[in-house]
């Protein structure tokens, strides 16, 4: 059974840092792509961040960039969201979630969301910035 266990999210006055981290198991295959997602309510889920098991190579949603770090250790299975420089509007429930790297480089390509892509999610850390 794949599980994702997150853990960093918190509140935090604006511009200043988080760090989320999402230790992955269960999984057998080395070709996925894993990441977090940002869910706002009444907005859809939107990927933020995403990297690629192959060569570790990063996507960022344009909200995220300049701001949010994504990286992983491998050994022990995690991925880590450095945010920095929070702002307000970066309050949400954000998801770990892991899938298919070729179905979610399909999804980015043609345009799709690509929370459809992914097959496995986590129960969600809430991040709170106050202004």
């Amino acid at each position: 059974e794949v599980q994702l266990a997150e853990s960093g999210g918190g509140l935090v006055q604006a511009g200043g840092s988080l760090r989320l981290s999402c230790t992955a198991s269960g999984f057998g295959s080395d070709d996925y792509a894993i990441g977090w997602f940002q869910q706002v309510p009444g907005k859809e889920r939107e990927g933020v961040a995403v990297i690629s098991s192959i060569d570790g190579s990063p996507y960022y949603a344009d909200s995220a960039k300049g701001r949010f770090i994504i990286s992983r250790d491998v050994s022990k299975n995690t991925v880590f969201l450095r945010m920095n420089n929070l702002k307000p509007e970066d309050t949400a429930v954000y998801y770990c979630a892991l899938g298919p790297l070729g179905r979610w480089l399909d999804a980015k390509i043609s345009g799709r969301p690509d929370y459809h892509a992914m097959d496995y999610w986590g129960k969600g850390t809430l991040v709170t910035v106050s202004s």
